[in-house]
C-alpha cells in the first residue's frame, strides 16, 4: 500500500473528517476547509432488474430508475414535477454522453433524458446527445443547460474516468489538462460554453469498472454487476461518492485496502482548490433508494 495511503476502513469509522477526505483523494494529509454548511444531497437508486443475465441494461427500468432518483433529488411529487423544475420549456440541452467502446454510457439513458426534456417542453431540435464534437453542434454551442451522465471507471491518467472529466471534449486541446494527474479539471467548467449551465450529474453505476493497468485499460474481470446509478446537482459530491463506491470494491476484490494510483486528486482539489462543491463525505447526504444488497457504502 502506498505511504500515507488512508485505508477504507479508516475512512469509514470517520466519514465527517475534512482531513481524511483529502487523503483518500490525494494519499496525503492535505485537509480540507472544515466550514460547516448544508450537506449537499446524493441519490444512489438501484434495481436488480438493471441488467439481464449477460449484464446488457433494461432500458425500462433505467428509465425508472433515473425518474425516482430526479423525484427524490427534488423532494417532488412526480418525475413530471422533478423535470419540470430541473428543464425549462425554452431551454436548449446538451446532454454530455460518453462513448468511451468499453463502457459507454447506456443509449436508453440517453434517449430518456432527451424523452423528459420533450415532456417538459423542450422542442427535439433543441436537444442534442453526444460525447465528441461539442464546439461543431449548435445545440451544445448555444445550450442553455446540460445534463451531465457517464459510467464510473478507473483512468489512467486521472484515477477515476469522472463527471468532472467528461467536459474535457468542451476543448479542441484536451491534453492541456493533463498535468499533475489531471489536478485542474475543474477549470473546465468556467469555460463560457459550459459554466453555470449543468443542470444535473448522472454517474452511471451499473457495472463500474474499478481496476485496470494501462491508458486504455478493460478487463471485465474489473467490473461488476452494481446495477445503480448515482445522481445530483453537484458533481464533485457524486464524484466523490463513486470514489468511495470503487474504493469499496477494490477492498473486496483484492482483500486488503489499495489505494487508487494515480490518486483521484482532481475531484478533492474541484473542492478544496476550485470551490465548486464539496468532496468530503460527512457533508454528503446519500440517499439510498431500490436494492440494497451488497451496497459497499
Amino acid at each position: 500500500m502506498a505511504k500515507n495511503a488512508l485505508t477504507r476502513r479508516e475512512f469509514l469509522k470517520a466519514t465527517s473528517s475534512a482531513a481524511l477526505a483529502g487523503a483518500v483523494f490525494m494519499n496525503t494529509s492535505e485537509t480540507v476547509h472544515a466550514e460547516q454548511a448544508k450537506k449537499t444531497r446524493v441519490i444512489l437508486v438501484r434495481d436488480k432488474t438493471a441488467l439481464d443475465t449477460e449484464n446488457k441494461p433494461n432500458g425500462k427500468v433505467l428509465a425508472d430508475m433515473l425518474d425516482k432518483a430526479v423525484t427524490k433529488l427534488v423532494d417532488a411529487k412526480s418525475p413530471d414535477d422533478a423535470w419540470s423544475q430541473i428543464i425549462q420549456p425554452d431551454d436548449v440541452v446538451g446532454i454530455k454522453t460518453n462513448v468511451w467502446g468499453y463502457l459507454p454510457t447506456p443509449e436508453a439513458l440517453n434517449k430518456t433524458i432527451g424523452e423528459r426534456c420533450q415532456t417538459v417542453g423542450v422542442k427535439k431540435e433543441n436537444i442534442s446527445a453526444r460525447d465528441r464534437g461539442l464546439l461543431d453542434d449548435d445545440v451544445f454551442v448555444n445550450a442553455t443547460a446540460l445534463i451531465n451522465i457517464r459510467p464510473a471507471r478507473t483512468h489512467h491518467w486521472s484515477g477515476v474516468g469522472s463527471l468532472l472529466k467528461n467536459y474535457i471534449t468542451f476543448v479542441r486541446e484536451p491534453w492541456k489538462y493533463h498535468d499533475d494527474s489531471c489536478a485542474d479539471l475543474a477549470k473546465l467548467w468556467e469555460l463560457s460554453v459550459c459554466k453555470g449551465k449543468t443542470r444535473l450529474n448522472v454517474l452511471v453505476v451499473l457495472t463500474p469498472l474499478f481496476h485496470g493497468v494501462g491508458p486504455h485499460h478493460y478487463n471485465p474481470e474489473f467490473t461488476w454487476a452494481y446495477k445503480g446509478l448515482l445522481v445530483g446537482f453537484d458533481p464533485v459530491a457524486v464524484d466523490a461518492t463513486g470514489v468511495r463506491l470503487l474504493m469499496a470494491r477494490r477492498e473486496v476484490y483484492f482483500e486488503e485496502e489499495r489505494p487508487l494510483d494515480p490518486p483521484a486528486k482532481h475531484v478533492f482539489l474541484a473542492d478544496t482548490r476550485h470551490h465548486m462543491g464539496t468532496a468530503d463525505p460527512g457533508k454528503i447526504e446519500l440517499v439510498k433508494i431500490g436494492w440494497q444488497d451488497d451496497i459497499l457504502i
